[in-house]
């Protein structure tokens, strides 16, 4: 970290913020020029750089190294391959995980299944319990949705991904699900990040709505903290004051992501977008883009869905789609694991 004095620091200053880093943990190399003093401070601990710029003296405060450490892309340059039997999510493959929104009944998580093994698709993803502003709506299967997904997959030779919001939930759904999904809303719920990083299971850590990038690889590099290195990130939408659609899908990040950081990176273009019209255009866009993945919500029909049926593509529009990725992937260098 370096801290830049005011022109006119007065010495006084210049030693009570020495004192203030050093009894932080840094050690401090000073620099007096012809105009400024600046500091080089030197330590692992994390600080609040805004704190220390509201010090007598000081002009601005430059943070050199990231906040993050484990999920930097210096701590693994070559990047992460997570490999869940012969799916490997990273690497030169894009994995496409795919399913309805939630599971409604046995018929229908079992007709979206079949028909999107029969495509290749080896990620079985559904939401069994919903959160969301209508206490009133359907609310999920619970325990019983999760036997489902997990009794539909091994049929299919699938794996299995759902969304995990509470630490008391991670027992039950760890013994059904092969992947666990944080949503955005918990990306900073520390207690259920280290909860999951215990159970072993790969994590997709979804991106906060209103959370910048290095945020989101602070909460990653918590989950590698605490033990578990197989983590995923998941951009879904970021808030913005566009209105026309949920969210505003921030493409930029998965090439930035993939610049400060060796953890793969997947795109939910379902999710940011809310309108089932504008998936297929983005999804297209987030595999030009360099992801790692695509999480995309079919539902066999949208219409009579049971929730978010407005962001789920029919069986017919997933087949279209599927066709165009697999067009442009060899474009991109990569290939389309379905």
């Amino acid at each position: 970290m370096i801290i830049v004095m005011e022109e006119n620091a007065t010495d006084e200053q210049i030693v009570r913020v020495v004192d203030r880093l050093v009894n932080l943990g840094y050690d401090i190399h000073r620099s007096t020029g012809a105009r400024y003093t600046i500091l080089g401070a030197v330590g692992s601990r994390i600080t609040d750089t805004g704190s220390l710029e509201l010090l007598d003296g000081v002009n601005k405060v430059y943070r050199v190294s990231s906040p993050y450490k484990l999920a930097a892309k210096a701590f693994k340059p070559e990047g992460t391959k997570i490999t869940i039997g012969d799916v490997v999510i990273g690497g030169d493959q894009v994995v496409l995980m795919a399913g309805p929104p939630i599971v409604e009944s046995r018929e229908q998580i079992e007709l979206i299944a079949g028909t999107l093994a029969s495509h290749g698709v080896r990620i079985l993803r559904s939401s069994v319990m919903k959160i969301g502003i209508d206490p009133f709506g359907f609310q999920g299967l619970g325990e019983e949705g999760l036997k489902l997904l997990r009794e539909v997959a091994d049929r299919h030779q699938m794996l299995t991904l759902s969304e995990i919001n509470d630490p008391a939930q991670l027992p039950l759904y760890s013994s059904y699900l092969d992947l666990i999904q944080i949503a955005g809303r918990n990306m900073a719920n520390f207690a259920l990040l280290k909860e999951a990083a215990k159970t072993g299971k790969p994590v997709i850590l979804t991106r906060g709505a209103s959370s910048t990038i290095e945020e989101t690889l602070m909460s990653a590099d918590y989950l590698m903290v605490n033990g578990n290195h197989q983590v995923v990130i998941c951009e879904s939408g970021i808030r913005t004051i566009e209105t026309y659609t949920r969210n505003t899908l921030d493409i930029s990040a998965v090439p930035i992501i993939g610049k400060l950081s060796h953890l793969p990176v997947i795109v939910d273009p379902s999710e940011a977008v809310g309108r089932r019209d504008k998936v297929a255009s983005l999804a297209r866009a987030a595999l030009a883009a360099g992801a790692d993945g695509l999480i995309i919500d079919v539902h066999h029909d949208p219409d009579r869905a049971m929730c978010d049926g407005a962001q789920s593509l029919s069986v017919e529009e997933f087949d279209r789609l599927a066709g165009q990725l697999r067009m442009i992937a060899p474009a991109v260098g990569r290939k389309l694991r379905i």
